[in-house]
């Protein structure tokens, strides 16, 4: 009989506890936000107050729809009125 050896990954995810999902979710979402909220901080610091509102609407919006390309229009958008 040939001896089945594992690998190392192997070893070690299984020394490790198996992590609850509603505890990776709550790690990742506290990221995300904790992320979202110094973006917005960064862009009311940096933008005037009409350019700040528009570009967090629309980072909300892409949040809600799914879609980043609303956000990147919106700073292409800026950059283009900055040239």
């Amino acid at each position: 009989m040939k001896k089945q050896s594992r690998s190392i990954l192997d070893e070690i995810n299984e020394s490790f506890p198996k992590r609850n999902l509603s505890h990776v979710v709550e790690s990742r979402g506290s990221h995300v936000i904790n992320s979202a909220i110094n973006l917005v901080n960064l862009i009311n610091e940096n933008f005037s107050e009409d350019v700040a509102n528009d570009l967090t609407r629309r980072l909300l919006n892409s949040i809600k729809s799914g879609d980043p390309n609303k956000f990147e229009r919106g700073i292409r958008k800026v950059d283009k009125h900055e040239d």
